[in-house]
Parts: C-alpha cells; sequence; structure tokens
C-alpha cells in the first residue's frame, strides 16, 4: 500500500499499463502472457521494467517489427523475462553497449541476460533472475 491506503499495483499491472501505452503510442502489437501473480522484489521489478522500456524502445526505433511478446514468470527458481519481436532481427555483435545495459541491472542481482536476433527473423531478449538473494511473496 502506498500512504493515501491505496494498493500498489505491482509488477503486472504497471506492465500491463506501461505496454497497453507504449502500443497505443506505437501502433506496434504487444502479447502479455503468463505475468507474475505474486508480488516481486522492488529491486527485481525495476530491473525488468528498465529492460522491457529499454527492448521497447529499440523495437520502436529499430526494428521495423508489427507484433511484440512479451513473457514474465516466477517460480520457486527464479524470475524469467523473454521479449521477441517479429522484426528485422539483428546482425551479429550489432548494439553491443544498448545489451550491456539491459544487461547490467540482471548480473547486478546475480541474473543473466542474452539478445539474440536472426536477420529477417527478430530478436529475442531472455532474462533469468535467482530466488536465492530475493524473496517472492504470494
Amino acid at each position: 500500500m502506498d500512504v493515501a491506503g491505496r494498493v500498489e499495483p505491482g509488477l503486472a499491472g504497471v506492465l500491463e499499463d506501461y505496454v497497453a501505452d507504449w502500443s497505443c503510442r506505437t501502433g506496434i502489437a504487444v502479447e502479455l502472457w503468463a505475468l507474475p501473480a505474486k508480488s516481486v522484489p522492488a529491486g527485481m521489478s525495476e530491473a525488468v521494467l528498465q529492460v522491457i522500456a529499454y527492448a521497447l524502445d529499440n523495437v520502436e526505433r529499430h526494428s521495423g517489427a508489427g507484433q511484440v511478446s512479451i513473457a514474465v514468470t516466477v517460480s520457486r527458481a527464479g524470475l524469467r523475462l523473454t521479449i521477441s519481436d517479429d522484426g528485422r532481427g539483428m546482425r551479429p555483435g550489432a548494439g553491443r553497449s544498448g545489451v550491456a545495459r539491459m544487461r547490467a541491472g540482471f548480473v547486478a542481482l546475480g541474473g543473466t541476460l542474452s539478445v539474440n536476433g536472426v536477420i529477417g527473423g527478430g530478436t529475442t531478449v531472455s532474462g533469468v533472475l535467482p530466488i536465492a538473494q530475493h524473496a517472492i511473496r504470494a
């Protein structure tokens, strides 16, 4: 709850709102699936939101995609993030500084993040954050 006594939306609610606004503004369709029903610690939520914001910015500016799919799943093992688009893909080695910026938040929390593109076949961002350092509440 915030100071006014309202229930905060949590990661799933924030993602739904952010993605709906982004999709409306850009005209690019977004499919959200498997959003976490559990409360995710603030640090993990921030890292996920930063990666999604950066990835969607890249989709808008560079990919030519018509659709993006985003999944955030939480299990006992950890949090998994996948963002895929149907755009142009990216050349091997392209966007190194951007990938490093996206990866930094996950690595700081003990996780991993990779970005893989296939020319003409889109790009996928995949990340995992372990639960060991972070408590996820039901």
